[in-house]
Parts: structure tokens; sequence; C-alpha cells
């Protein structure tokens, strides 16, 4: 892949000093320094494909003969970036580094599609290879909190909103979420989930008296408090729920249940954990 272009343009948002804010940075991926990243203010756009810059400010090379010569655009826009696929029958893919498996499909011809992600790795299939290079977002804007009243709603008066998946993360079904999820979020999206038996002794340190029966307790009972079946003391129970490991993770990791960041869990003292409902 070719080395990133450097970008001079005029326009751009500045702050108080003048100078200029960056709110894309485009990081081909054999680039090791940050000399052969590029730099985008909003409103600003950077073309890549096949064909050489000669010159041209603001193109990026990607010398690979299954890459068009005008493959597509990113264009920086305030808090996120825009992608352009100028591909004819390619369609191109974005994904979320850390986002356990998280990607848009931006589809041939589809001009501007706004990518949400703050880390994106933007892949290119191209004559058998797969081509990425990464990209940057982090002017990532967010809503002040002390400004609502804790629950997202403006105001402080009537009742609080009611969380949709409420989690006690002191809870060991809150453990068991957070193994069944652990190798996905760290950094293997399609990583077949853990046995009940692997997730016994991956717990065993903080849980010593786990076992096989405790732990399946706590899957039905997630599978309960997700609803995604009715409780046994229900009269209709429905029929038996097929898939519920992956069922409960692909739920999970896609409204950011469980985090990177939250498998610390796995690793805290015990004596910093509750002891969560009782299995039978």
């Amino acid at each position: 892949m070719g080395k990133a272009h450097d970008i001079a343009y005029g326009s751009g948002d500045s702050n108080s000093s003048g100078s200029t804010v960056y709110s894309v940075i485009v990081v081909p991926i054999d680039s090791s320094d940050p000399g052969g990243q590029v730099r985008l203010a909003p409103g600003e756009t950077l073309r890549f494909g096949r064909a050489t810059a000669d010159g041209r400010p603001g193109f990026l090379t990607i010398a690979h003969h299954g890459v068009s010569r005008r493959a597509g655009e990113i264009t920086a826009v305030g808090s996120h970036w825009t992608l352009s696929n100028l591909s004819r029958t390619s369609t191109y893919v974005v994904e979320n580094p850390e986002g356990a498996g998280e990607h848009i499909k931006i589809a041939p011809g589809r001009i501007e599609a706004p990518i949400p992600f703050e880390f994106s790795r933007v892949v290119l299939p191209a004559a058998g290879d797969l081509l990425s290079f990464d990209i940057w977002a982090p002017r990532h804007d967010y809503a002040d909190e002390t400004a609502t009243d804790g629950d997202g709603d403006g105001c402080g008066d009537g009742e609080p909103t009611v969380h949709a998946f409420p989690l006690d993360r002191t809870k060991r079904y809150f453990l068991v979420l957070a193994a069944l999820c652990e190798a996905r979020l760290r950094g293997a999206p399609h990583a077949p989930l853990p046995t009940v038996d692997q997730v016994v002794d991956r717990l065993r340190p903080l849980w010593p008296t786990a076992s096989r029966t405790a732990v399946q307790w706590n899957i039905d009972y997630l599978a309960v408090k997700f609803r995604m079946k009715q409780p046994p003391e229900s009269a209709a129970c429905g029929p038996r729920l097929n898939g519920k490991k992956e069922s409960l993770v692909s739920l999970a990791l896609r409204f950011d249940l469980v985090r990177e960041a939250e498998l610390a869990v796995l690793t805290a003292a015990p004596a910093a954990l509750l002891p969560g409902a009782a299995a039978p």
C-alpha cells in the first residue's frame, strides 16, 4: 500500500490559538511513523485508489492492481466521517477493531455513508487480497450528563427512566456473562464461545465453589433477565431456547452491556464481589 501524502488545505476549524483542529486521522497499514498519517479537518476530503497522486494534494495511493483507480473518498464531518465507495463492483467493509466484530458494509456506488466509530479499519477486497488502512476519529462529542436527570431525559420531573438491561456488575451472573464475552472482546470477534466447563475453570479463582450447575443456572437467569425466555414459574414458559449462550453474547456485545474494560472483574479480588443469586 502506498505511503500517505500530506494534505495542505487552508480551510478547517481552528482552536483559540488559531491552529487547525483535525477531526480525522488516516493511518495507512504500513505506516510506522506519524509522518505517514493524513490529517483532515472538518470539510476536507481524502481520495484514495490505484492512481498515483502526481503531486495532487489529498490523494492516498493504494498500489494494487485489484483496486480501482478512483476507489473512494473519505470526508471529515465534525465528530464523524463519511466514506464514498466509487467502485462499481466491490463492497467495502468498515470494521470497529474494538467492537467485537461490529462492522458496516458500504455497497458499490454508495456516497457519503456516515461512519460512527472512533477507531475504524477500512477493508478493501482486491483480486483475492484484503487490503486495509485505519482511520481514527478522536473528536467524538457527548451530551453533558450534568444537564440531565441522570437518565438522559433532560429534566428532573416525573418518574426516572427504566433501564432496558439493568445489570449489577458485582453479581456472579455478570461474572458468567463477562467470561462468555471475553474472547470476542479481546480481539477475536469470531471465536467460539467457551463451554460451561471452561467458564467454570475460568471463574474458579474468583468463585471457588463454581460448578456446572451453578454456571448454567446463571446463564438461564440471564436469559430471563434479558427477556429471552419466561421465568420458570410462568405458566407458559415457551419452547426450549436453543443457542442460549450465543444469543446472550450477541445481545450483550450489540448493546455494550459488557465492555473490554469491564473484563477486569475476571481478575478482581474475590472479596470485592458479592455472592449474587444463589444457584440451586
